[in-house]
């Protein structure tokens, strides 16, 4: 699987991301639920998932989380990080869902969505002490045991787009549509300018669609 960023930064962002959970919910006081959709609406949780260097190695965690918040309220804030003896079950969640998201190269919108990072960080416990991979397997575990359909389904609703409103937009049928989310036919298999079409309708990667 090709990856968003180089694998020499991934640990560098796993700590930045970790860092800055930990410092919006105990330095900066935001609810943990609160602040992650600011990250990702804020359109810095794109920007850190394809790798942009700014944020997964040229700022520190709490440098992020000011900037999540001044993106999304236009206020500044100069609360300095704390420096806990443990790391958190947040900074744990944020650690992980990095490693996640690269591994997987699922964005952090979608991966919310199916496994709110709130239920991550219940995870803490057992998960903390055991090596990475095991994370991984229990969200690949729980991501796919709460798909609904076809991954160009799921796509489509997260877009709001009825089939019909996916045809008008795309250029591709119905028809075609209605097989590839019933399976009876598979979109691995469909031509380069069909996925490119369906793709760029629904907002997405074309690797999303196919994965």
């Amino acid at each position: 699987m090709t990856h968003a960023y180089s694998e020499l930064y991934l640990s560098n962002a796993q700590g930045v991301l970790g860092s800055m959970l930990d410092h919006a919910v105990y330095d900066m006081k935001w609810k943990l639920d609160d602040f992650y959709g600011a990250f990702i609406n804020s359109g810095i949780a794109y920007r850190f998932g394809i790798g942009e260097p700014k944020f997964t190695v040229g700022m520190s965690g709490a440098e992020v989380a000011r900037e999540v918040v001044r993106c999304v309220t236009g206020r500044t804030t100069e609360i300095e990080p704390s420096s806990p003896f443990e790391r958190s079950p947040e900074y744990w969640a944020g650690w992980s869902v990095a490693y996640y998201e690269w591994i997987r190269n699922i964005p952090f919108e979608r991966i919310n969505k199916t496994v709110p990072i709130t239920e991550i960080v219940s995870m803490y416990s057992p998960y903390h002490e055991a090596d990475i991979t095991h994370t991984v397997v229990e969200l690949d575990r729980r991501m796919e045991s709460r798909r609904e359909g076809s991954t160009l389904a799921r796509l489509r609703a997260y877009a709001d787009m009825t089939q019909r409103m996916l045809a008008e937009s795309s250029g591709v049928s119905i028809r075609m549509i209605e097989q590839y989310e019933q399976g009876k036919k598979n979109i691995d298999h469909a031509s380069a300018s069909t996925v490119y079409r369906l793709a760029r309708a629904l907002n997405c990667s074309m690797e999303e669609l196919i994965m």
